[in-house]
């Protein structure tokens, strides 16, 4: 059986400063956190700012939501670097992305058409968030670190960098699936479980 590599993933984003984008704006990565996961164990993580290239300077608005000054992102790797590693995971195996919501992959697809660079994954991607709203029946979709909450659990580090989310998003898909199993092999209780007939026959008789 082949080997089945997981690939936990959170970026973060530029954000424009007001409801009204400027001419041109789309989200760019600017922070990538990622834990690879094989058989249930962490083989490597990693974590970066990626500085980027379209709308480089970063709003107050984008450094006070996530606590980065614009020298961190300056100091960043290229985006086509990032884009390099990410494709030398799926490489090396069978790779499952899972992210909290379907944006992180929806920017990476954008940014690499924007750049001019193929998409780096080939594999299966599973939005955690989608599946945690279908497992629980929850009729919105439930954040990240409310999700972990609801567990009683506490998020990695800090909500909104990149490796901290990345490793929460894997916490969660740990406790899922757990749960998810459990379901799958718990047995329904019969009516005789619940109800010791003998007793019930001993009052009919009365």
């Amino acid at each position: 059986m082949e080997e089945q590599q997981y690939l936990f993933i959170d970026f973060e984003f530029t954000m424009p400063e007001g409801k009204a984008n400027p001419i041109g704006f789309y989200p760019e990565i600017i922070e990538v956190g990622f834990a690879a996961v094989k058989n249930g164990h962490i083989t490597g993580e990693f974590s970066s700012f990626v500085t980027p290239t379209r709308f480089n300077k970063l709003t107050d608005r984008c450094k006070k939501f996530l606590h980065i000054n614009q020298s961190q992102t300056d100091l960043g790797m290229p985006f086509a670097e990032l884009v390099s590693l990410l494709k030398s995971y799926d490489e090396k195996l069978p790779t499952t992305v899972v992210t909290w919501g379907n944006m992180d992959m929806k920017v990476l697809r954008n940014n690499c058409q924007k750049a001019g660079l193929d998409f780096p994954f080939t594999g299966k991607q599973v939005d955690l968030s989608l599946e945690y709203k279908r497992f629980f029946g929850d009729q919105n979709q439930t954040g990240l670190w409310k999700a972990v909450q609801a567990y009683g659990k506490e998020g990695t580090g800090k909500h909104h960098r990149a490796l901290d989310d990345a490793l929460t998003t894997y916490n969660i898909f740990k406790l899922v699936e757990k749960d998810k199993s459990y379901m799958k092999n718990h047995q329904p209780t019969t009516i005789g479980d619940r109800i010791d007939l003998s007793k019930v026959l001993d009052q009919l008789v009365l």
